[in-house]
């Protein structure tokens, strides 16, 4: 690995042990065992450096619940198990993962200081609709991008809540169990 791997990597590490906003370039040089003058060789800055380390943390994050997932229907779960078992390992993600997500807070709290973030962020969200319509109800983003907006928009919506009320009430947020019967009861009263 190169200098612009370790800087990447040693950054990912810090965001999962410092959070995004505590993070320093000496807390990063630290960890790649670099030097300070590769930040702004590499990455042009700090603020380019921290984007593409939330960038990386968060895509990794992602794939590994698609991941989850596929390994329900390799198991031969259908509807309401695999629902279940993906709500499950989500939400055991998010609790082993608590400050890469406590991270993406702090990115949200940057997107109006810096269009690098925002254009993260608004890009990021994009490509999940994409990957939770696709993974979810296997609708094809490009064949069906109406469609696929709309189903990936309502998971969307679903796991920033869920994540979000893990965050603030680890003992009190909803189960797996409780998602699937909230599915259940308004689907019926639509």
């Amino acid at each position: 690995m190169g200098h612009r791997e370790d800087l990447l990597e040693g950054a990912v590490r810090c965001i999962y042990e410092k959070g995004y906003a505590r993070t320093t370039a000496r807390d990063i040089v630290e960890a790649s065992g670099t030097n300070l003058g590769s930040i702004g060789y590499h990455y042009g800055g700090m603020a380019n450096l921290m984007t593409a380390a939330l960038e990386r943390a968060v895509e990794d994050w992602g794939l590994s619940l698609a991941q989850a997932i596929t390994s329900a229907d390799a198991e031969g779960l259908t509807g309401t198990e695999r629902f279940e078992k993906y709500w499950e390992f989500m939400i055991e993600s998010v609790k082993a993962q608590r400050p890469l997500m406590m991270a993406t807070f702090d990115a949200f709290l940057q997107m109006d200081k810096s269009e690098e973030v925002r254009r993260l962020l608004v890009n990021g969200m994009r490509d999940a609709r994409g990957l939770w319509a696709q993974v979810f109800h296997g609708i094809d983003p490009e064949l069906e991008p109406t469609r696929a907006n709309q189903v990936g928009s309502f998971y969307q919506a679903l796991i920033s809540g869920v994540l979000t009320q893990v965050l603030i009430d680890e003992d009190d947020a909803p189960t797996a169990q409780d998602l699937s019967a909230a599915v259940r009861l308004v689907a019926a009263a639509l």
